[in-house]
């Protein structure tokens, strides 16, 4: 610290801090209110976030960051890589969810950035790992680090999709990063052509009740017999529209983060897998892992849903990976 009230933490700095801890890239952006608060709300209105009711509950601090902390005067935004390219040898799992719970694995290493704010004077540093009200692609976006792209994922030029992010609202004066203003997806469309469930309303509007990865981890009950003849094999989330986008097949590297390469945990997983488990077995085995979300009883539900799809799914719609 530097005279009352001022410290020395630069962008600059944060960003080696940043790149020391493993980070794919890290950017500056100012918790100013959302430019997307319109189509936020017509999102909800039409009732496109389903059951997850803690987004209407969440959406004055999505629409207005600064209240998320209110001593905040910077947020900082990173990408954390988690791609592996070898496929499971059992039912079809999002990549994300192969390692780790990367809430966790991702939170370490941010919590470790946090203290090195707090260490240089910051009065405020506090975190977010995909959770709480943080419109994080917003604020990726904001701070220079890629554009939201037609299938509503933050796209990194020369690097892709495959990234979770993490930000740490704090108090430090940090000079932001210039925002990115430019949509380089062209006149491309095929996250939106191969989404099994025809998911997307339009570019970058999401229904997520027809998503599989909505139905196979969010959604509580039964799955529509519409849709879960759609599933196309998978137990838990989805690959697809990050699997097909150009800039992903182009430029996804392998994450050297070893947390999120695949466990294995569902590698030849028989269809009544999880039949004859009960809750304290499932805790034992999956509780650590991002599978618990859905539960034991979803889980079996998806696995049933999942095998009957296999048989009508079509090869179109299935990520290359």
């Amino acid at each position: 610290m530097a005279g009352a009230g001022q410290v020395t933490v630069s962008s600059e700095l944060v960003k080696s801090w940043a790149r020391d801890l493993g980070f794919a890239a890290c950017g500056v952006a100012r918790p100013d209110p959302s430019a997307r608060t319109a189509e936020l709300g017509r999102w909800l209105a039409a009732g496109y976030g389903g059951t997850m009711r803690y987004l209407h509950r969440q959406a004055r601090r999505r629409r207005e960051p600064q209240q998320i902390e209110p001593s905040a005067r910077a947020v900082i935004v990173v990408l954390d890589n988690y791609y592996y390219q070898k496929e499971p040898a059992g039912p079809k799992v999002a990549r994300y969810a192969r390692g780790d719970d990367y809430h966790r694995v991702m939170g370490r290493r941010l919590g470790e950035l946090a203290n090195r704010l707090l260490a240089a004077g910051a009065c405020a540093a506090r975190y977010f790992v995909d959770a709480g009200p943080v419109p994080e692609r917003e604020l990726a976006e904001r701070a220079g680090l890629g554009w939201i792209g037609k299938n509503s994922m933050l796209i990194r030029p020369g690097a892709g999709s495959w990234f979770f992010i993490g930000s740490i609202f704090t108090d430090l004066a940090l000079a932001p990063d210039a925002p990115f203003v430019t949509d380089h997806c062209g006149t491309c469309t095929r996250c939106l052509d191969a989404c099994p469930t025809e998911a997307f309303v339009a570019p970058r509007v999401l229904d997520a009740t027809r998503c599989i990865s909505y139905l196979t981890i969010e959604q509580r009950g039964p799955i529509p017999d519409d849709l879960a003849e759609r599933l196309g094999g998978w137990v838990f989330g989805c690959d697809v529209c990050n699997d097909v986008c150009p800039w992903n097949i182009r430029f996804a590297s392998e994450t050297g983060i070893a947390g999120y390469r695949p466990a294995g945990r569902l590698d030849d997983a028989p269809a009544d897998h999880f039949d004859g488990m009960n809750e304290a077995e499932f805790t034992e085995r999956y509780g650590d892992s991002p599978l618990a979300r859905p539960g034991l009883a979803g889980m079996r539900r998806n696995f049933k849903a999942a095998g009957r799809s296999r048989t009508v799914g079509n090869p179109e719609h299935v990520g290359t990976g």
